[in-house]
This record gives structure tokens, sequence and C-alpha cells, in this order.
């Protein structure tokens, strides 16, 4: 078994995939470990929509990263793309954001998408956390409605390349302890 940081020296964003099929059993264990993640006041703002029809994929990859996207074309190499959509807060997540000036769903929806993409990796499989797509045309594609919001969409392949050496800042400059400087 391997260690929590093994595991997170493991993950990195991949960009290049193997033509290989993801087991659905694989995909729901990602998606378990997003589902017990935590969020502010238990409010689980989010929603999973797990795209592995091919033909369906494609149309989507084709749709939402063409023209300013078209950087992350590379996901439609994936066979599964993972499209995670905002749901509504509770009530007193959304009064303490709002007194903190803190968009809680937002963490709250980082939280559920890391334990996805560890528990993918853990898995065998490569991820990649992507922002920069056309959200509009993913609506249209998947019959979301305007009044949803896509925060993040994510590939879901075996990597077709080995693990990379993570470039980091040190320790010491990312921390100290008792105060700012």
């Amino acid at each position: 078994m391997q260690s929590f940081l093994e595991l997170v020296n493991k993950r990195y964003s991949v960009r290049d995939f193997l033509d290989k099929p993801v087991e659905r059993e694989k995909i729901k264990l990602c998606l378990e470990a997003a589902r017990l993640a935590p969020s502010a006041c238990n409010s689980q703002p989010w929603k999973f929509i797990v795209v592995d029809d091919p033909n369906l994929k494609d149309k989507l990859c084709d749709k939402i990263f063409s023209g300013q996207y078209k950087t992350n074309i590379f996901a439609k190499k994936a066979p599964v793309i993972v499209v995670v959509i905002s749901e509504k807060s509770t009530f007193l997540a959304k009064v303490g954001g709002l007194l903190r000036d803190t968009r809680y769903y937002l963490i709250d929806i980082g939280i559920a998408v890391e334990h996805f993409i560890l528990q993918a990796t853990e898995l065998g499989l490569g991820t990649c956390w992507i922002g920069w797509f056309n959200e509009n045309q993913a609506k249209k594609v998947l019959n979301i409605p305007n009044n949803k919001k896509i925060d993040v969409v994510i590939p879901v392949g075996y990597p077709a390349q080995p693990i990379r050496k993570k470039i980091r800042k040190s320790l010491e400059e990312i921390s100290t302890f008792n105060n700012e400087s």
C-alpha cells in the first residue's frame, strides 16, 4: 500500500491517453471518493456527468474545445470526460460565503474533484483538471439548463506517458510557522 504522499506525487496533469476504455467500476470508485468529500454546511454542491459514450464524448470535445479553447483538444483522446456542475449550496453556506466574501461552493467542488482525481490516480488512471472550455456548448450538447454552472471538465483515461518529476517551490518558500515572515 502506498502512502498518501506517494499517491500525491504520482498525480499529474495527463495530456496524452492510451486508446483503452476505462472500466465503469473504476469511474464509480472515483465518484464515490468525490461523494465523500467534505463541504460547507454539508451542502454537497456538485453533480458529476460522466460522458463515456464515444460518439457523444467526441461531439462534446469538438464543441467545447474549439476556437479560443482549442489548446485543450488533447482531452478528446481520453475515453471519458467528466463534467462537474455547481449545484445550490445550503442557505447557511451561502450566508457564510457572503459574510466572508468567499465562494464556498467553489472550494467544495475543488475538494470533491481532487478526491475524484486522487482516487483515479490510485487506480492507475490519468486526469487533467480543465477550466478553459466553452461552457455554453457543453450545456447544449449535454442538455444542461442555462441556470446551471459548469466549473470543471475532467478527461479520464490511462496515461500514455510515464510520471514526470514535479517542479514545485520549496517548503521554505510556501510556509512559515506562527507568523507570516
